[in-house]
């Protein structure tokens, strides 16, 4: 699936690359999540954690300049060495800098990138600036845009207002509308919170059906709380009631699953569920949570400081600041080498030995504060919610990876399941209160299928 890696590129005009010191072993290939109004925002979202970061940046007005733009712009571009070059804006909000802001990051990504090179434009935006003038920007540019919605209106407007704490669904819809009606190539991310996690096919028809959305994102809201009762950094083991329970989660995408591998694979693409079919495929992950290491997507605030990820925006993973120090150094130094491996070297035995180990890999380390049910520290809090869905997902991506490597397309599995459902039926029809049930279960029928047929 496409998340906010664009396969509509664009050719950029041609322009020599300026001498630099490369520093030794390099990542191949980075991302880095841009944030030029730092925490800066026009909603107050209850969930939202980087609201909080403003604290680490007292008196500042939030805004990269535009000679910051700039060297950000040369410096990462330059340092891709790939054929393809993704620009992705993200916040607080980015379109609180303004239209022009991105005509010229636009125009200065063209100037520096090498002959031959595509420039690919993302931004995640809650949408309530958007109007036509903007969309028909994105659309000639071939940006692809992440618009914020958490399902329909009542389950949306639980935690997403504005900062006067009134609803946003209808402004947001609105967005979502303009898009279409301008053929821009979006995304919905969705967060999953206590408010709609309970709700799953609510939520998953709502996207689908009602707002026509074929690319969805879900995202778990996980809040820690610290000791002074804030979400500022990522320590201790509470978390707030509007976080989402590790059942729920699990609940809320086996859910989705049921309905979507019998109806919509091929059709609508949800993230999570074609990053479980690469770990199936073997093939590398596709959401940095699901690798075995991480480090390889950053983030830079709105006055050129780097972090190690944009989950870790604070202190402890500040990593430098872009007009002390190259970005390339950056990324591909000793502190952040360390914060990649050690997603993978702080699992617990609990979590390597586990069978779906090989889809998970201990999803983001942010998650990591429980202890293992043998007293051992880095269990992921949602743990048992993936554990349930990948363990209830194995099957049909079993026969789903079986069909990609045959060369056959992996939605085949929706017929086959068809095929197979009205092969139970039938099977069920006919089956006696003492027999053993078709299902496969080993149960007998009166027990599993055929409970509740006869008083």
């Amino acid at each position: 699936m496409r998340t906010q890696s664009s396969n509509d590129t664009i050719e950029t005009q041609g322009a020599p690359r300026s001498p630099k010191t490369t520093p030794l072993n390099p990542p191949p290939n980075f991302h880095v999540l841009a944030k030029p109004t730092g925490s800066a925002c026009n909603l107050a979202c209850s969930y939202c954690f980087f609201l909080a970061k403003e604290a680490l940046y007292p008196d500042s007005r939030f805004r990269m300049t535009d000679e910051l733009l700039e060297n950000y712009l040369k410096q990462y571009i330059e340092a891709q060495s790939g054929d393809r070059v993704t620009i992705a804006w993200q916040g607080g909000e980015p379109t609180l800098m303004g239209l022009d802001y991105f005509k010229r990051s636009v125009e200065i990504s063209r100037r520096y990138a090498r002959l031959g090179v595509q420039i690919e434009h993302t931004i995640q935006t809650n949408g309530i600036l958007l109007n036509d003038e903007w969309c028909t920007f994105f659309r000639e540019h071939h940006f692809l845009v992440g618009l914020s919605i958490d399902g329909p209106e009542q389950l949306h407007d639980a935690y997403r207002v504005d900062k006067g704490g009134r609803p946003t669904f209808k402004k947001v819809l609105a967005a979502a509308r303009l898009l279409q009606k301008h053929q821009v190539d979006f995304n919905i991310l969705t967060t999953v919170h206590s408010a709609n996690a309970d709700h799953p096919l609510e939520v998953y028809h709502f996207l689908r059906d009602d707002l026509g959305a074929q690319w969805l994102q879900f995202i778990p809201i996980v809040e820690r709380l610290n000791s002074d009762g804030r979400t500022l950094i990522q320590e201790g083991s509470t978390v707030t009631d509007r976080s989402v329970k590790p059942e729920q989660w699990g609940r809320f995408l086996v859910t989705i699953f049921d309905e979507w591998v019998q109806q919509d694979v091929g059709r609508i693409y949800i993230t999570l569920f074609e990053a479980a079919l690469a770990s199936w495929l073997n093939l590398p992950a596709s959401l940095c949570i699901f690798d075995k290491t991480c480090g390889h997507a950053l983030a830079i605030e709105h006055n050129g400081d780097v972090y190690s990820c944009d989950h870790f925006v604070e202190p402890k993973y500040l990593l430098g600041n872009i007009q002390d120090r190259p970005l390339i150094e950056l990324v591909a130094s000793e502190k952040q080498r360390f914060f990649g491996l050690a997603k993978q070297d702080s699992l617990p035995a609990y979590c390597l030995n586990c069978k779906v180990y090989f889809a998970c890999h201990g999803e983001c380390p942010k998650n990591r504060f429980l202890y293992t049910p043998d007293g051992k520290p880095g269990l992921n809090y949602l743990c048992a919610g993936y554990k349930a869905f990948f363990t209830y997902i194995y099957q049909p991506m079993e026969i789903m990876a079986k069909l990609y490597r045959s060369g056959r397309a992996p939605w085949e599995i929706m017929q086959l399941l068809s095929e197979e459902n009205a092969r139970l039926a039938a099977a069920f029809a006919t089956a006696k209160r003492n027999d053993f049930c078709p299902c496969g279960s080993g149960k007998k029928f009166k027990q599993c299928h055929g409970r509740g047929d006869q008083p």
